[in-house]
């Protein structure tokens, strides 16, 4: 089990690096839209700078498989969260974002809810956490098509609001709820790969297996749709911001909705099911305070200062 726990936090480590790294390359593209996402997907492929972050998530797609091999999904999604503080670290240092003084209470936050769900962790003997390795489909489908319906909504919905002239600039909070969403969905497809391939029987059948579910096919959507409107997002918002709501909403989606699914059960002692319920709790208290508006509009693209009349 803390073999998962070293897996989560070496993903961690990749996806901020990735974000980061795919956030610095787009500040240098010029604008890009989810209604040409082939224009899109030609002016990232171009950039040797996002390609690198991209092969950085992708090392966490491969990290993330471990973790849900070995973790229950509500402890993994704790664990995750913690990415949060490293992502705020090196979106200051690299890409030279500021943080209120808000949103650095909610990673203080963030890093008490890690504390409580790690602890709320227990390996072998009585009340052991148990990994759940099948969830039944017409549920899978059921929880996951009426979610990607909502995150595309959501991001339609906050794109025609952005588009308003007199509007005050966005940070961002509902680009990162819509993709978060995607992203939860994303969770629980790659924690179905992970079981299947994990099941036995043999390679050939796990394959054969996991081709015969939902798990691929909501992979290549969600990894779609999710490519084409990340990247739209983080090029107008901060990393630091978008990044943290987004994976607060996945954590939460996968954490509640995941455990159902497979039917993992919490903690049977008190004292932990308190530490992993108030971890969870404490993760929507986050999203909960993040602020919606930036105080400042963002610098002009062109760099060309504003005339004033006398």
């Amino acid at each position: 089990m803390w073999w998962g726990v070293v897996a989560a936090l070496l993903a961690n480590v990749l996806y901020s690096g990735g974000f980061v790294l795919e956030k610095r390359a787009l500040a240098r593209l010029p604008a890009v839209t989810i209604r040409q996402p082939a224009r899109l997907l030609r002016l990232v492929l171009g950039s040797p700078l996002w390609i690198g972050g991209s092969l950085a998530l992708a090392a966490g797609f491969g990290a993330q498989l471990a973790v849900y091999a070995t973790l229950p999904i509500a402890a993994a999604q704790g664990i995750f969260v913690s990415g949060l503080v490293l992502l705020v670290l090196l979106s200051a240092r690299l890409l030279g974002e500021r943080t209120s003084g808000r949103e650095r209470y909610a990673l203080a936050a963030i890093l008490l809810a890690l504390l409580m769900v790690v602890l709320s962790l227990r390996e072998g003997g009585p009340g052991a956490d148990t990994v759940g390795r099948e969830a039944p489909y017409p549920l899978v489908l059921l929880v996951c098509v009426p979610s990607l319906a909502a995150g595309v909504w959501l991001y339609g919905s906050a794109e025609r609001n952005a588009r308003h002239r007199h509007r005050l600039p966005t940070t961002g909070v509902e680009y990162g709820v819509a993709v978060g969403l995607l992203y939860g969905v994303s969770s629980l497809a790659i924690k179905g790969v992970s079981s299947h391939l994990t099941s036995g029987g043999g390679l050939g059948g796990a394959l054969l297996g996991l081709l015969r579910s939902p798990y691929p096919y909501l992979l290549m959507f969600t990894g779609a749709f999710g490519l084409v409107m990340s990247q739209a997002a983080l090029q107008r918002c901060r990393a630091s911001l978008i990044v943290p709501v987004c994976t607060t909403v996945t954590c939460l989606y996968t954490a509640v909705l995941g455990t159902l699914a497979f039917g993992e059960e919490l903690p049977d002692e008190p004292l932990r099911l308190a530490l992993r319920v108030a971890g969870i709790v404490l993760a929507v208290a986050v999203l909960l305070a993040m602020p919606k508006h930036d105080t400042a509009a963002p610098p002009s693209p062109t760099g060309a200062k504003e005339l004033t009349p006398p």
